[in-house]
């Protein structure tokens, strides 16, 4: 029945009545203090819009801030003291409609129309080093093609008025690769706030305490992005975890443990039940700027979480098993990753715990970091938000 009812929801005729309804509402006048968040598909309350969302809540109590939610991610927003909406319920048409605010970190629905009434800002989620937008030559996602995408994509991107930016490097990219011809806020990003904020050992030991983390062990992070050609078929994209976790464990338990932070698109569950006491998973965890504090050494591939984690200026390890295919096959790079990469390149779990044990030492080479900080987290300071708040909302 559940499934039936899905369907049902996802027929033309459905689509084509919401859009005719969204449009009629879209027609009437706009509440010039409600604001919509969606954060990853309405999956999390989590990064820039949350950011956002919290300082607009602290310094502007008089908007009506609504965050639109996935229901199967429910739980991510219990407890939270926000208000929430449905996707795609017939409240969630009328309060997009009626909003003055949208923001997002990722595109909305490619057949809502925006109204005009509607400023919509657009924070996006990451500092590119993967190939976006129109930049990728080939597009190996499930259920589209390379020109469907590019098209819906150039679609959704002119709906945006504001696009946030994390630093020059990232302005030149995203005009042209979302095509993007209207005011680009370069900033800093909002949610990189947290990290200036609480880099502190005594918030640090209470996030340790609130997650049950051993206060005698170091944190290693594992957040590797996905691959647009691995999913199943149902269109939902797989995980395919390199990393050998039984080796290790057996080398370094006694020192670490492991948290897990797999992509917000990647469906599947893992079952680590064998690592007990050693790899832990938040993959579903709310927001990952928790983690980037409570983790002393970062392991990723291509995901753009290592220039957030570099603001906090600690050891980096790039996974990077696929590299020529990835770079050369599936995305691209912007620059050259193998020259640039913030910390050293390896393809396999003996040089991971190689580079691990290099770390403890002492003895891991930070010689071209400096120039890397300079060129990717030179606006981040602490007052992004302030200055994309300042920018859309204040005074207005």
């Amino acid at each position: 029945m559940k499934k039936i009812l899905q369907q049902v929801k996802k027929s033309k005729i459905i689509l084509l009545l919401y859009k005719l309804l969204f449009i009629f509402v879209g027609f009437l006048p706009a509440n010039k203090k409600l604001v919509v968040f969606e954060s990853f598909l309405g999956k999390q309350y989590s990064d820039n819009p949350r950011a956002i969302y919290e300082y607009l809540k602290e310094n502007y109590p008089n908007y009506i801030m609504y965050w639109s939610i996935d229901p199967r991610y429910m739980l991510n927003f219990t407890d939270k003291d926000i208000l929430t909406v449905n996707r795609f319920s017939v409240k969630w048409l009328f309060i997009l409609a009626n909003a003055r605010y949208w923001v997002t970190n990722s595109r909305m629905p490619i057949w809502i129309p925006k109204p005009k009434h509607t400023v919509y800002l657009q924070t996006w989620h990451g500092t590119p080093l993967k190939k976006l937008g129109m930049d990728i030559e080939e597009v190996h996602m499930h259920g589209t093609t390379t020109e469907q995408y590019k098209r819906e994509f150039t679609k959704e991107a002119a709906n945006w008025d504001y696009l946030v930016s994390p630093n020059s490097y990232s302005t030149t990219i995203f005009k042209r690769a979302f095509q993007f011809d209207k005011e680009v806020i370069e900033s800093g990003y909002p949610r990189n706030d947290y990290l200036y904020v609480h880099n502190n050992e005594i918030s640090i030991k209470e996030l340790k305490q609130k997650f049950n983390i051993p206060l005698n062990k170091k944190v290693i992070l594992y957040a590797p992005t996905w691959r647009d050609n691995q999913y199943d078929q149902e269109g939902k994209y797989k995980l395919d975890i390199k990393l050998e976790l039984n080796q290790m464990k057996e080398n370094l338990q006694n020192d670490y443990i492991v948290i897990l932070r797999m992509h917000y698109l990647v469906a599947n569950n893992m079952d680590i039940s064998t690592y007990e006491g050693f790899v832990l998973d938040f993959s579903n965890h709310e927001d990952i700027r928790e983690l980037y504090l409570m983790a002393d050494i970062l392991i990723t591939d291509y995901s753009s979480v290592f220039f957030d984690y570099a603001n906090l200026k600690r050891p980096m390890i790039f996974y990077a098993y696929d590299i020529e295919d990835y770079r050369d096959q599936l995305r691209g790079f912007y620059f050259d990753f193998e020259q640039k990469a913030p910390g050293p390149i390896v393809r396999t779990t003996e040089e991971v715990i190689r580079v691990i044990d290099n770390i403890q030492n002492g003895s891991l080479d930070h010689s071209n970091l400096d120039e890397f900080y300079q060129e990717f987290t030179y606006l981040e300071s602490g007052i992004s938000t302030m200055r994309v708040v300042n920018r859309v909302f204040a005074n207005k």
